[in-house]
């Protein structure tokens, strides 16, 4: 088997492997808190808010930095770096005695992300250009599955041996990406870049045929995890508004939340592959469009099967998305500057995860459950036609 086969394949269960780890904490992480002292509501909400954007806000600082680290001393050392330093940030979550200790270490765990955009890049750099989309879009169904299956194995776990131990439990996963990676993922010899030769910021971009569309891509990214996240804060209480008398409501806001993910599994591979002989560009327009009438779509509903079916719809589009943004990114940056161009892709991604929240919780405390995903099908076609434009004119220029 060809060895970037044996990459994707590797990279593939250290994307599962890392998803599922870092998702299976996020939906008991309240409750951690809680147990670590913190009894006001307000308290709780504020802390609560504040160890998860955190890691969130450390990872998008730091992102760059680590893609030019990336360029420069190889990608499988960097993932070995994000697996291991995960793993003990993690295990030693388990061990806080407070919510101040806990707050720093999921600091800390922002430092050390960066596993799947560098295994997303050393797949980029090693597949064929024209199999890019594919390869890609498969990889990241590893993270999607992840996600999915993560928070249903933590609430399990959480249940059965107690919020401590899944920490232990997660560190362990995180590991065995560490020796995945170590023992199968192989990479060329990379030349040695000289101090001299390390190209800025500035000089990055000036690499760049089309820096204009890259930049636009970058916030196509940070708007398609706004719109993953904004639903976040209000979907058990827009479920509850619409079913008061249910017992199950958490039980239902989980399936609902989980649904989108079972489609994109379905689509992300499919769309790859079509979006590797009509075009990435072709693909990510036709999504985003798909996601602005499938948002429009749910403020309408009036049960949650109604919203569970939309989802499930929007999820065929998500899969798409981010896979057609890296397979583009990959086709205007060359090899010398992927990792640094992946890394600042990461840091928007990490940023939507960030604003998206705040601005579901926003819009809601102002206007009501429903006009959020009226903001948020807003946000998607200002990006929409925005994206539309710089790809237009990206064609007028290559033309001329």
């Amino acid at each position: 088997m060809e060895s970037w086969k044996v990459n994707l394949i590797s990279v593939w269960f250290g994307c599962f492997f890392t998803g599922l780890a870092i998702s299976q904490i996020l939906p008991f992480l309240p409750l951690y808190v809680s147990q670590l002292g913190v009894t006001s509501h307000e308290a709780l909400s504020m802390w609560s808010g504040l160890t998860f954007s955190v890691t969130f806000l450390v990872s998008a600082i730091v992102s760059p930095m680590w893609g030019s680290l990336a360029d420069r001393k190889g990608r499988k050392l960097m993932l070995l770096r994000a697996s291991l330093g995960m793993a003990i940030a993690i295990l030693l979550q388990a061990f806080a005695t407070n919510v101040w200790q806990l707050f720093i270490l999921r600091a800390i765990m922002g430092l050390t992300s960066g596993y799947i955009p560098n295994a997303m890049a050393l797949v980029a750099s090693q597949v064929p250009r024209e199999r890019s989309g594919w390869a890609l879009s498969t990889l990241s169904t590893a993270q999607i599955s992840g996600v999915i299956g993560g928070p249903l194995l933590g609430g399990f776990l959480a249940d059965h041996v107690g919020l401590r131990a899944v920490f232990f439990i997660t560190a362990m996963l995180l590991t065995v990406s560490f020796l995945v990676t170590l023992f199968l993922i192989k990479e060329g010899a990379r030349p040695p870049v000289s101090k001299a030769d390390r190209l800025s910021g500035k000089a990055v971009f000036a690499s760049l045929t089309y820096p204009g569309l890259v930049i636009s891509l970058f916030f196509t990214t940070l708007v398609i995890q706004l719109c993953n996240g904004s639903i976040g804060p209000i979907l058990a209480l827009f479920i509850k508004s619409m079913e008061p008398q249910s017992n199950n409501i958490a039980f239902l806001a989980g399936m609902i939340a989980a649904v989108p993910g079972i489609s994109a599994l379905i689509s992300a591979p499919r769309l790859g592959k079509l979006g590797d002989r009509i075009g990435a560009h072709r693909i990510l327009l036709a999504t985003l469009f798909c996601a602005v009438v499938m948002f429009f779509a749910m403020s309408f509903v009036t049960t949650p099967f109604q919203l569970g079916v939309l989802r499930f719809l929007l999820g065929f589009a998500d899969g798409a998305m981010l896979p057609a943004v890296q397979t583009l990114l990959l086709k205007y940056s060359s090899d010398q500057v992927t990792g640094r161009i992946f890394g600042y892709n990461q840091s928007f991604m990490y940023l939507g995860n960030v604003v998206g929240p705040l601005i579901g919780a926003s819009v809601s405390a102002m206007a009501g459950f429903r006009w959020v995903f009226v903001a948020t099908a807003i946000v998607v076609l200002i990006n929409l036609v925005q994206l539309a434009i710089m790809l237009r004119r990206r064609q007028r220029i290559s033309i001329n």
